[in-house]
């Protein structure tokens, strides 16, 4: 890789890792992969944190990367046994909170994937949220990346 690629790359990476803020509501450590280059769909991850001082709610999430987006989350089904599911009537997100979307709890789900979602490329996607409107996130595609521990607890801290 030359100098001008490698910097290149420094510098984007250096900017991915900037929050993404619109109205009072900041979008933080974002990312998204999917398990497999031939994979139809594929999923975002982040933390949202609500600092209008009113209760806001995420209602929707679109991309160019998937002819399908859906908030979704993983309930349990029977004896540990989880199954994911589409969030109806969106994520709440209270005033000076912040929800974690992770891996086996909420996240983005991108179906039907418009191309691979590749290591370190990026996608747009549009967060729709009920009061503070539409906030665009750039997200870096993180296929290696490791599920953080607790990845099963508590989803909106």
């Amino acid at each position: 890789m030359s100098l001008r690629n490698t910097l290149s790359a420094a510098v984007a990476a250096t900017l991915l890792t900037v929050p993404a803020f619109a109205d009072g509501i900041m979008v933080m450590d974002p990312y998204a992969r999917a398990a497999s280059p031939a994979a139809k769909s594929g999923a975002a991850f982040m933390m949202i944190h609500n600092e209008t001082g009113q209760d806001d709610t995420l209602i929707s999430a679109s991309t160019e990367a998937a002819a399908r987006v859906e908030l979704h989350t993983h309930i349990e089904v029977s004896d540990g046994v989880m199954q994911m599911t589409e969030i109806q009537g969106g994520i709440p997100l209270p005033a000076g909170g912040t929800h974690h979307m992770m891996r086996g709890g909420d996240h983005v789900m991108l179906m039907g994937l418009t191309g691979p979602l590749e290591q370190d490329a990026t996608i747009e996607v549009t967060l729709t949220l009920e009061k503070a409107g539409d906030i665009v996130v750039t997200i870096p595609v993180d296929n290696a990346r490791k599920p953080e521990a607790g990845a099963h607890g508590d989803h909106s801290h």
